[in-house]
């Protein structure tokens, strides 16, 4: 062998102390550099569908602060804004680096995963992961020998701009919570009579205990004047009227009157632009919907 074997000593059975000193200086630079994030991994409330792909239901109900170094630190990489059939669509992405010992001894999960969100206090914005470099030789390639199997210092994560789309996000750190919690679609339930007064993000429930609860919403906001009502979020099944609802927390115990879930939100609220609500409002004065059969005979 040409090289010396002084110097090139790295077995493929062990790591050597030049390599975990690498490491160390990798994190450090990172902890220095970096920014604090927070690390959202997905689970799911019903089954996926693997055949297409799909997770109707995805949740976050952990948020894991961990420091990241921005590779692209100039501005967004990706197709960036562009005009298509569609309309305007923002393609944003974002590269960020995380040491694979940080994360392994910050984030229960075995690597990091698509579909998973990081939350950037800086931009106050969520990302999805789209996709994880596991081999990431642009940060390092195989330094001092490391990388048999894998086995780099950092994971690449490539990210998108989040689309929020009614995700349960409910983290238990308020700075991540409150991005979503006023970006839920609101449904406004007017009351009757009864007594008690609902406290702000307490769960309610129609029934007559929680555990066999025909319905079931957090609370957004209660008013008593002009009208009693309350608005809810995340709503699970529904709510009727001549039914009672009940504040888990508070104990308050109403007669629901109406119910009302036509409020509008922005749709969009996590994206920098889009215009889908635009495209559906001019549509309806184009497309005739009341044709129930438009390529044959009535």
């Amino acid at each position: 062998m040409a090289t010396n074997f002084y110097y090139n000593n790295f077995p493929s059975s062990q790591i050597t102390s030049e390599q975990l000193l690498v490491e160390d200086l990798v994190i450090e630079a990172m902890q220095i550099y970096g920014m604090d994030v927070y690390y959202m991994p997905r689970t799911s409330r019903d089954s996926v569908d693997y055949l297409f792909g799909d997770d109707s239901l995805k949740q976050y109900t952990s948020a894991h602060a961990i420091e990241m170094y921005m590779e692209n630190v100039t501005g967004m990489d990706g197709e960036q804004d562009f005009i298509s059939k569609f309309g305007l669509e923002v393609r944003d992405e974002v590269t960020l680096l995380v040491s694979r010992r940080r994360f392994a001894a910050t984030v229960p999960i075995s690597r990091p995963r698509e579909g998973d969100l990081i939350y950037v206090p800086l931009v106050k914005n969520f990302f999805e992961i789209t996709f994880v470099e596991h081999e990431n030789d642009q940060a390092m390639f195989y330094t001092l020998g490391r990388g048999r199997g894998g086995n780099v210092y950092v994971y690449a994560l490539k990210l998108k701009q989040f689309v929020f789309s009614e995700e349960i996000i409910d983290t238990g750190v308020d700075e991540v919570d409150e991005q979503a919690f006023d970006e839920y679609k609101r449904t406004r339930v007017i009351l009757d009579t009864g007594s008690g007064t609902y406290i702000p993000e307490e769960i309610v429930f129609q029934g007559t205990d929680l555990a066999n609860a025909s319905a079931r919403a957090v609370l957004h906001s209660y008013t008593k004047a002009p009208n009693v009502e309350i608005s809810i979020i995340r709503v699970i099944g529904n709510f009727l009227p001549g039914s009672n609802v009940i504040g888990v927390t508070s104990g308050a115990e109403y007669v629901i009157d109406t119910v009302d879930d036509s409020t509008q939100v922005d749709e969009n609220v996590f994206e920098d632009n889009a215009d889908n609500t635009i495209i559906e409002q001019e549509s309806d004065g184009i497309i005739d919907f009341s044709e129930k059969n438009p390529f044959g005979e009535p």
